[in-house]
C-alpha cells in the first residue's frame, strides 16, 4: 500500500466510468472517517466526568479534533493532486486506526487530546475522495455526485453523535474509538481494491502544492467568498451542535449521553435536501440557494432560542440549521470545483481549511458562550453568524455588479 507518484503514462491505469456503486461506496466510506471528528460530541458530559474538568475543558477535544482536521486538510490533501489517490487514500486511513487505538487507550485528558488531534489530521480521507469523485464525474452532473459525496459526509457528522452516545451508555465511552479503529482498517482494505486508477497529471513539488492552496485564496475572489461562507455556516452548526450536548444534560431535560446522541437522528432529516441542492447547484441556481440558505440559518436559531424550555422549537430549529448546513456545503463544493479542474484538490484543500476553521471557532466558544450566557448566548452568536453570511453575500452582489460594469466600459 506504499505511495508513489503518477507513473509513466504507458502504465498507469485509466480511469473507469463512475458508477452509482463506486459512488454510494466513496460517500459511505466518507461519512464514516469524518465521524472521528464527532463522537466526542454527545460524550463531553462523561468526558468530563471521568478526566475531572469543566465543561469548557472538556468543549476542547473537538476543538482539537478539527484543528487536526485542518492541518490535515491544509498539509495531507494537496497530496491528491501529487499521488495517485488509489494508494493515498487507504494509506490515510490506516494512519487514523493508529490514533484512534492511542485515544481508546490515553490515560489522560491531555493525551487525549493529542491523539484527537491527530486523528482528526487522519481523518481527511473523505476531503481527498470528493475532489475525485467530482473530477470524474460529467459536468452537468457534478453537483448531484458532490451532493451525494456530501450526503455521505453529513449523514457521518450526525450519525456519530447517535452511534457515539448509545455505544457509550451499553459498554464506556471509550468503545467508539475501537469500533472506529477496526471499521478505518476494513475501508482502508476495500477502497484499495475498489477505487479507480489515474492517468498521469503534471507534477508538482510538495511545497509548491501546499502553497498553491493558499495562493487561490489570494487570487481568487469567488473562492474567498464561498470560503468565507462555509466558515460562517460551519461555525454556526458546530456552536449549535457542541453547545446542545450541555444543554441536554443539565436541566430541565437532564438526558443520558445515549439519549443526546439520539438527537443527530433529527438532523438527518435535514440531509434529504442534499439531491436538491444539487440540481439547483447543476441548473446554475446557486445565488438562489445561496440567500436562501443563510435566511434560514438565521430563521432556524431565533426557533433554537426556544429550545431552553420548549422541545418542539429546539428540533425544529435542529432540521431547519442543519437543511441550511447541507445547502451552503454543496452549493459552495458545486461552485469551487468548476474553477481550476486540474488542481480540485489544492482548491478543496483551501475551502476546506476555512470551512472546519470556521467549525473549530465554533466549537471552542461553544463552551466558553454557553457557561457564561447560556442557550440563548449561543443561539445570539449563532445568528450573528449567519448575518456574517448576510452580508458577505450583498458584498459579493455588489462586486460582480461592479466587474460586469468595468467589462462593458472596457469593451467600448
Amino acid at each position: 500500500m506504499a505511495l508513489s507518484p503518477y507513473p509513466d503514462p504507458h502504465t498507469a491505469q485509466a480511469p473507469r466510468e463512475l458508477s452509482g456503486w463506486l459512488v454510494a461506496l466513496m460517500a459511505t466510506a466518507s461519512g464514516f472517517v469524518v465521524a472521528n471528528l464527532y463522537y466526542a460530541q454527545p460524550l463531553l458530559h462523561e468526558i468530563a466526568l471521568h478526566f475531572g474538568v469543566g465543561s469548557s475543558e472538556a468543549a476542547t477535544v473537538v476543538t482539537t479534533t478539527q484543528i487536526g482536521y485542518a492541518v490535515g486538510l491544509v498539509f495531507l490533501v494537496p497530496l491528491g493532486d501529487l499521488f495517485r489517490r488509489r494508494s493515498l487514500v487507504p494509506v490515510l486511513f490506516v494512519a487514523a486506526t493508529l490514533c484512534l487505538v492511542v485515544c481508546a487507550v490515553a490515560p489522560s485528558l491531555w493525551l487525549f487530546e493529542v491523539g484527537t488531534i491527530v486523528v482528526g489530521a487522519t481523518s481527511i480521507g473523505g476531503q481527498v475522495m470528493i475532489p475525485f469523485a467530482a473530477q470524474l464525474a460529467p459536468d452537468a452532473k457534478r453537483g448531484r455526485v458532490v451532493a451525494r459525496m456530501m450526503t455521505g459526509l453529513l449523514l457521518g457528522i450526525l450519525l456519530a453523535r447517535t452511534v457515539s452516545g448509545s455505544l457509550a451508555e451499553l459498554v464506556g465511552w471509550r468503545a467508539i474509538y475501537w469500533l472506529s479503529a477496526i471499521l478505518m482498517l476494513v475501508f482502508a482494505v476495500i477502497l484499495r481494491r475498489t477505487l479507480p486508477g489515474e492517468l498521469e497529471r503534471p507534477r508538482h513539488g510538495y511545497l509548491r502544492l501546499v502553497r498553491s492552496s493558499f495562493q487561490f485564496l489570494a487570487t481568487e475572489p469567488l473562492l474567498r467568498y464561498r470560503a468565507f461562507l462555509g466558515a460562517c455556516s460551519f461555525a454556526a452548526f458546530s456552536l449549535m451542535w457542541t453547545a446542545l450536548t450541555f444543554l441536554l444534560s443539565g436541566p430541565p431535560y437532564n438526558l443520558s449521553s445515549g439519549a443526546i446522541g439520539l438527537f443527530g437522528l433529527v438532523g438527518v432529516v435535514g440531509v434529504l435536501s442534499a439531491n436538491l441542492a444539487g440540481r439547483l447547484a447543476d441548473a446554475e441556481r446557486a445565488t438562489f440557494v445561496t440567500v436562501s440558505t443563510i435566511v434560514l440559518t438565521l430563521i432556524s436559531f431565533g426557533l433554537l432560542s426556544f429550545g431552553s424550555t420548549i422541545l418542539a422549537g429546539l428540533l425544529v430549529g435542529i432540521v431547519l440549521l442543519d437543511v441550511a448546513t447541507q445547502g451552503i456545503m454543496i452549493t459552495n463544493q458545486a461552485v469551487i470545483y468548476g474553477l481550476h479542474p486540474d488542481a480540485r484538490s489544492r482548491i478543496n484543500s483551501a475551502y476546506m481549511f476555512s470551512y472546519f476553521l470556521g467549525g473549530a471557532i465554533g466549537s471552542a466558544t461553544a463552551g466558553i458562550v454557553f457557561s457564561r450566557a447560556g442557550w440563548d448566548g449561543v443561539c445570539v452568536l449563532g445568528g450573528g453568524f449567519a448575518l456574517l453570511m448576510l452580508v458577505a453575500s450583498q458584498y459579493e452582489r455588489v462586486r460582480l455588479g461592479r466587474a460586469r460594469v468595468l467589462a462593458l466600459v472596457a469593451a467600448r
